[in-house]
């Protein structure tokens, strides 16, 4: 197989490149940066509220599923930029497809969050 310009060379410039995505989705992304917040405000609820270790591991899950799905989103709006700067219909929807999919990742781990941690909630209010 031929390779290109772009691929790593090895593991480790692999591992780079992938970190260096990382880093540039923190430093670009407004709506990480809130999922971040939320994703500590989950981890100080599940400390304070001592969570059980498959809370924990759904809680993580859920976390780390809503971050990828931000830098998805993230991966798929900057293509479609690459491809066409003007107004195209399809471009569009690979946007708001590539978003509603953050969306539904984001209230799916409001539902996860409300499962694990109201009851414990309720239990030291009542």
């Amino acid at each position: 197989m031929e390779k290109r310009k772009w691929q790593a060379e090895n593991f480790w410039k692999s591992f780079k490149c992938a970190v260096s995505g990382i880093v540039y989705s923190i430093k670009t992304g407004r709506n990480l940066i809130i999922q971040l917040c939320f994703a500590l405000l989950a981890i100080i609820f599940g400390i304070i509220l001592k969570i059980s270790k498959i809370e924990w591991a759904i809680i993580i899950f859920t976390i780390v599923f809503v971050i990828f799905s931000e830098m998805l989103n993230t991966a798929i709006e900057t293509v479609v930029d690459l491809v066409t700067e003007e107004y195209n219909e399809k471009a569009k929807i690979a946007k708001d497809v590539a978003a509603g999919a953050v969306l539904i990742s984001a209230i799916n781990s409001i539902a996860i969050g409300l499962i694990i941690y109201m009851d414990k909630i309720l239990e030291i209010i009542f």
